[in-house]
């Protein structure tokens, strides 16, 4: 009997309903519960068994169990070795929980719900109902051993009846516990036969599928065979399908598809509609629809027309790069005044380390545009580019739809990294693939192998990135080259002060407080420690200096501030790698000083010539490329052409053999652009008189004796001043481009733009020539 106001302890069950009259084995592992047990075999006292709304639930409160439960009686309890414990329960009656206290453990006050007696023929009919219809579901299910028939026939009292057979159905936690909460008996038996009518129903399907499919497979059909069941009962209980058509319906009325595209999308669901769900053709046409429909189509992200904020964002992410900052924010202006503007298509052209890619994501930040990156370096297969055809196995569409679907929007900002370490073998060339891409005339009608229809990309920003223009011609002729050259000394001093050091500083855990790297220790890590255009590598010695001195501050345990000035760089950084002013020593006979220009930006190039008895040959040495060698063959005959204005006997020429050599002989050298420096070099070393060692120079020669201009002039400009050279020739027709060249880098050299190889001679050669006097 229960008491009134008396407090029973609550045992909450996880995926199992208790009845009354029910003996059922319980495993029961949490400390709470466990409590509560043990107050129930100390005190001599019943237990209430309630169920859990949500068995994941570990610590459940009144709000996580059902209102209504069984009171019962603990018939057996053992402790287990793994600190669990075995409890055997029997339900008692039904009761509701009336009010719920959680402390040491869950305990509650209960009422007790009694069941009515029968007084009417409806209650006799509905349990001879419930019996006749579970003889059939225990002879369907196989799941319930035939025993339980047996055992259930011999029970009178019909709600112990109800609650037994309730007990042996397959029911969700839900429903028994809705038939645990039912009022009358007549409702609880009304309630039973309408699960076991659904459950009936699903098993003569079950068994009907089963025996027409076990008909028609083998063995290896077992895959076969789950699937089509799966799909059978998914048919009785509910057409998935028809949902799945109507969602993608639902997606293509939303999605701005163009014309064609929608035409397309709806023959490919009307297709899926006639497929077997199950089929590798659906998940095919299933993949399609939901890459064509995740695209953006005519979505387009806000653009920034803030010319003013635009700008800002530009010079704080980067330092100098006026002429790439002015394009954008013309684009800018031009976007401002017109509704639509088709994307530019920009080449950032440089050696490595000087901001090309994080350059393409501050051009994304001032427009107000999405980013998205992908990298060409090492692309061979054309596909890649446009997609796979659909009828390939496992076919996708190509990085352009990849990204613009990444990107979410039809205006982002696409960068195109290392566009020129393109491939290409027998499976296409993907940079003729790029060249609908990159066409602001074609782009709008892209057409990706997978899709199969045209795609509109003239909203895209296109920003490319290259380390050479050693690509397709008809690929260049489709951007808009900007070059990026290399940072001048004191520009790579600006660098690291605005953004190296509070980088670097922030990824070591370093504070202010605790190192300071001077101006002059920056300038001296440039000077001797890095030979590079860009940062990459004075930002990887910045690093070493900072992970250096938190070694240094943790070791020493002192709150002193480190300070790295040039005078103690080598204590960071050791020894200095390179030498900061390279020219020679002194003036040599057949050394010359000629400006390269390389990948990683400008390099000085010495070119050697030795004379020695012999038949006139001349030897090449020094790895140089086909052009070079000409280069030196033509500067030959030009000194040859002029023997008698130089002061040299055409005797020489028959008995000297002249050995040319540019050192760093494994590195491969090509171009005419060290034409007068091979002239000036030959000149010398027939003459006897000596190069100057503080002049560098760069020009092709011609026969004629002209100087016809070169490229790369700022690079090249660059890697004199940053060896200490104080005077440059260079060609004529190169004089217009010094207006690009930062004033300090005209400061710090003497340029003097030549027409004609004699006065390269006058200012590269220490010393008078005596021409030859015509013999009478």
């Amino acid at each position: 009997m229960t008491k009134k106001n008396e407090k029973y302890p609550v045992l909450p069950l996880r995926d199992i309903v208790v009845y009354p009259k029910m003996i059922v084995p319980l495993f029961v592992g949490r400390d709470k519960s466990i409590r509560a047990l043990q107050e129930v075999v100390n005190g001599d006292q019943n237990i209430v068994l309630v169920t859990q709304k949500d068995a994941s639930v570990e610590e459940p409160n009144s709000n996580d169990i059902y209102k209504v439960g069984t009171l019962g009686t603990v018939l057996q309890l053992l402790k287990l070795p793994d600190g669990t414990v075995k409890v055997l329960v029997e339900g008692l009656e039904r009761v509701k929980l009336d009010k719920i206290y959680n402390d040491d453990f869950m305990t509650a006050n209960i009422t007790v719900m009694p069941d009515m007696p029968i007084e009417d023929k409806e209650t006799e009919g509905a349990a001879r109902a419930v019996l006749s219809q579970f003889e059939e579901y225990v002879k369907l299910s196989k799941k319930t051993p035939p025993e339980v028939l047996v055992a259930v026939n011999q029970i009178d009292d019909y709600s112990k009846l109800a609650d037994t057979i309730a007990s042996h159905l397959a029911l969700k936690i839900s429903d028994k516990q809705a038939l645990l909460e039912g009022a009358t008996l007549s409702e609880r038996f009304e309630k039973i036969l309408e699960f076991m009518d659904a459950e009936i129903t699903l098993l003569e399907v079950e068994n009907k599928i089963r025996n027409r499919v076990k008909k028609q497979m083998e063995k290896s059909q077992k895959e076969y065979y789950l699937n089509e069941q799966m799909k059978a009962i998914q048919k009785e209980l509910g057409d998935d399908e028809d949902d799945e058509i109507s969602n993608y319906m639902k997606r293509i009325e939303k999605t701005k598809l163009s014309k064609e595209a929608k035409d397309k999308a709806l023959t490919e669901v009307k297709k899926l509609k006639s497929m077997s769900a199950m089929s590798s053709e659906a998940t095919v046409v299933r993949n399609y629809l939901d890459w064509i429909l995740d695209i953006p189509w005519k979505k387009r992200s806000k653009v920034n027309k803030e010319l003013d904020k635009a700008m800002e964002i530009l010079e704080a992410d980067h330092y100098g790069l006026d002429k790439v900052k002015e394009r954008i924010i013309e684009y800018l202006a031009v976007q401002a005044r017109a509704d639509k503007v088709k994307g530019p298509i920009l080449c950032l052209v440089g050696p490595p380390g000087v901001g090309k890619t994080s350059l393409g994501k501050s051009i994304a930040k001032a427009t107000g545009r999405s980013f998205v990156r992908a990298s060409l370096g090492g692309m061979r297969d054309e596909a890649e580019i446009r997609g796979h055809r659909r009828t390939y196995i496992g076919s996708m569409p190509g990085k352009i739809v990849k990204g613009m679907k990444k990107a979410g929007t039809s205006n982002p900002l696409f960068l195109l990294d290392e566009i020129d370490k393109l491939g290409n073998d027998y499976r296409g060339d993907p940079s003729s693939a790029l060249l609908e891409v990159l066409d602001p005339e074609q782009n709008q009608t892209f057409n990706d192998h997978y899709l199969e229809v045209d795609y509109d990309l003239s909203d895209v920003m296109f920003v490319t990135t290259a380390n050479s223009l050693d690509m397709p011609r008809p690929l260049l002729d489709r951007m808009e080259i900007i070059r990026l050259s290399g940072y001048t000394e004191d520009e790579k001093v600006e660098i690291a002060k605005r953004h190296l050091i509070p980088k670097i500083f922030a990824e070591n855990a370093v504070k202010s407080t605790e190192l300071n790297i001077t101006d002059d220790a920056v300038r001296s890590v440039i000077r001797y420690y890095t030979r590079e255009a860009g940062v990459r590598n004075l930002e990887r010695e910045l690093a070493t200096i900072a992970r250096k001195a938190v070694k240094e501050t943790l070791l020493s345990n002192k709150a002193k501030k480190i300070e790295v000035t040039e005078k103690n760089i080598d204590k960071y950084l050791g020894v200095i790698k390179y030498r900061f002013g390279e020219m020679e020593e002194k003036d040599h006979v057949g050394v010359t000083t000629g400006l390269a220009w390389t990948e990683v930006g400008g390099d000085i190039l010495f070119i050697e010539a030795v004379d020695m008895p012999g038949k006139g040959i001349i030897k090449q040495t020094g790895k140089l490329g086909e052009v070079m060698k000409e280069s030196i063959e033509t500067a030959y005959s030009v000194v040859r052409s002029h023997s008698k204005e130089l002061g040299i006997t055409s005797e020489l020429f028959e008995k000297t053999d002249i050995h040319v050599h540019v050192p760093e002989g494994a590195t491969p050298k090509d171009g005419p652009s060290a034409g007068i420096a091979m002239y000036t070099t030959l000149v010398s070393v027939l003459t006897k008189i000596p190069v100057r060692k503080d002049v560098a120079m760069t020009g092709e020669i011609t026969l004629q004796g002209r100087v016809l201009p070169i490229g790369g002039l700022k690079e090249k400009l660059l890697s004199a001043l940053r060896g200490g050279i104080k005077t440059v020739i260079i060609p004529k027709d190169n004089e217009k481009d010094l207006a690009e060249i930062p004033d300090n880098v005209k400061k710090g050299l003497k340029i003097i733009p030549v027409a004609n190889v004699k006065e390269v001679l006058k200012i590269a050669l220490n010393g008078k020539i005596k021409p030859l006097k015509d013999k009478n």
